[in-house]
C-alpha cells in the first residue's frame, strides 16, 4: 500500500472511536524502531535474543509472515506488513480499556504492546490506572513506577534457573518519551 492510498481504519475502544495505525503512531514506532528510513535487511535482533526482525520492529511475534535473517524487504511490504500488524495489537488491546483513551494515549499505549507485548500492557500499572480515570499516573507508568524507579527499560533472560536483567538505556528514553508524549496529550 502505498503512502499516497493509506486508508484511515478506525477502532472502537471503550467506546470511543479512534484511528487505528495513526500517523503520529507510525511515526513514533518508526523513531524508536528504525529511526530515519526503515530497515529493509532482516537482522537478528541481539536485544531480542536474536530474534529475526524488519521494517520498524516487525517480528514473529505480531505477524505471521516468515521473516528470515538475511532477506531483503520492500518498502511496500513493510508498510503493508506492519500496518496490519499494528492494527492486530490495537485490537489485543482495545478491550484492556475500560474507559475512553484519547488518541494519543491509546497511540502510546499501543507503542509499548508493540515493544512488550499487549498482554504485558493489559497488565501494567500503567493500564490499572487508566481504567481508573488517572490518565496522567498512566502516562507516567509507561517510564516510571510510583516510587520513580524505571520500568520496562530491562532486556531479562533466564540464565541457569535463575533471572538476570540488565538496564537498557534505549529502552529508558523510548519509555521516557512515551509517557512523555502521552502526558503532553492531557
Amino acid at each position: 500500500m502505498s503512502t499516497k492510498t493509506k486508508l484511515i481504519s478506525t477502532i472502537v475502544v471503550a467506546g470511543a472511536t479512534l484511528v487505528a495505525g495513526s500517523p503520529y503512531l507510525m511515526g513514533f514506532l518508526q523513531k524508536w524502531e528504525s529511526g530515519k528510513a526503515r530497515v529493509l535487511v532482516v537482522y537478528a535482533d541481539r536485544l531480542a535474543g536474536g530474534l529475526p526482525t524488519v521494517c520498524n520492529g516487525l517480528t514473529k511475534h505480531v505477524t505471521s509472515t516468515p521473516i528470515i535473517v538475511g532477506e531483503r524487504w520492500s518498502e511496500e511490504k513493510c508498510e503493508a506488513e506492519e500496518r496490519a500488524a499494528v492494527v492486530d495489537v490495537q485490537q489485543r488491546l482495545a478491550p484492556c480499556f475500560r474507559r475512553a483513551p484519547s488518541q494519543t494515549v491509546f497511540d502510546m499505549a499501543t507503542s509499548h504492546a508493540w515493544n512488550l507485548g499487549p498482554a504485558a500492557t493489559c497488565s501494567s500499572g500503567a493500564m490499572a490506572a487508566w481504567n481508573r480515570g488517572q490518565w496522567a499516573v498512566g502516562c507516567q507508568r509507561l517510564a516510571r513506577g510510583d516510587d520513580g524507579t524505571l520500568v520496562w527499560s530491562y532486556t531479562c533472560r533466564t540464565v541457569s534457573g535463575q533471572r538476570q536483567c540488565t538496564f537498557v538505556q534505549g529502552l529508558a528514553n523510548r519509555r521516557a518519551d512515551e509517557a512523555q508524549t502521552c502526558s503532553g496529550s492531557l
